[in-house]
């Protein structure tokens, strides 16, 4: 007879590794990684594991994107004032 029991449904956070990858790599790849490690601990019945890689994969992640958007802004920031120092007008 076969086991009549389901594996836990997980989200193993990838899409928002990938998210953070693309703003701040760094970070986003620390994520990546630990979300790669959910599935197999799922298939190996390591589901405190999963979850534990789960958690740490949403906080690189959210790291990331925090980090990536404020890196981002300030560049933007920073090349505004440039541009508005040097006189140039890029909307006319």
């Amino acid at each position: 007879m076969g086991h009549d029991w389901q594996q836990p449904l997980v989200d193993n956070n990838r899409t928002m590794s990938v998210v953070g990858i693309l703003l701040f790599p760094p970070l986003g790849l620390l994520a990546l990684v630990s979300a790669n490690r959910v599935n197999p601990l799922l298939r190996q019945g390591e589901f405190a594991q999963a979850q534990a890689a789960v958690a740490t994969s949403r906080t690189w992640s959210r790291l990331a994107v925090l980090v990536g958007l404020a890196v981002w802004t300030i560049g933007c920031a920073c090349c505004t004032v440039l541009a508005v120092k040097l006189g140039i007008r890029v909307f006319e």
